[in-house]
């Protein structure tokens, strides 16, 4: 299994996926057909809850993302939280700006969902 790196643009996020158990998501996600972005994504996140780390950390540095994008983001943490079921952790961290309530309710909403905590970090 490879690590998966892509850059940020303007309108796809950065991304950062290691084997060593840190995935990092960050910057814009305003895709028109976010499929194609993010089924490889997925794809590797599967392929990583094979055999993954004993701890896995995920940094959620989104500034925005779309209803598209959101679909994807939440299945990929889905996938992601079956790793505490084999008795490792699973530790993540939702970054928003000061004062963006959008960004802030929607990883509350994911928390929510997936029954996980989440470390919320309020950035300036």
């Amino acid at each position: 299994m490879e690590d998966f790196i892509r850059e940020q643009s303007s309108n796809t996020p950065g991304i950062v996926l290691k084997k060593e158990g840190y995935i990092r998501i960050s910057g814009r996600s305003i895709h028109e057909n976010p499929e194609t972005f993010f089924e490889p994504l997925v794809m590797w996140v599967e392929d990583y809850m094979k055999e993954p780390a004993d701890v896995t950390t995920v940094d959620i540095e989104l500034e925005y993302f779309n209803s598209s994008s959101a679909k994807y983001i939440l299945t990929m943490l889905q996938v992601l939280s079956a790793v505490e079921k084999e008795g490792k952790k699973l530790r993540i961290n939702w970054s928003y700006e000061q004062g963006d309530d959008d960004i802030l309710e929607r990883g509350q909403y994911y928390s929510s969902v997936l029954g996980i905590p989440f470390n919320f970090i309020e950035t300036a």
